[in-house]
């Protein structure tokens, strides 16, 4: 997992939910402390990602549309991927 949380308003094309359910796993682990799932902590930490991944996506589908400019070191990790993967 990536050191912080990716802007996904603004993307072209918008945010999928994977990258949402990855930003919702990486705030789930940053503010939990949890780096690793156990089968004390995993139902939780799942519940409190599928909760932010889904306010995330109503977040993002009822703020105004916008355009952010990001640098390649800001898009999702799984975008940077896969430009690296087509180069």
């Amino acid at each position: 997992m990536s050191g912080y949380i990716t802007i996904l308003r603004g993307l072209e094309p918008a945010a999928t939910e994977q990258e949402i359910y990855a930003a919702a796993q990486e705030f789930v682990r940053k503010v939990s402390g949890v780096s690793g799932l156990t089968t004390a902590t995993k139902p939780a930490v799942d519940k409190a990602v599928e909760a932010i991944a889904a306010a995330t996506t109503q977040l993002l589908a009822e703020l105004p549309d916008t355009r952010v400019h990001a640098a390649a070191s800001d898009e999702p990790p799984s975008r940077r991927r896969a430009a690296r993967d087509t180069d």
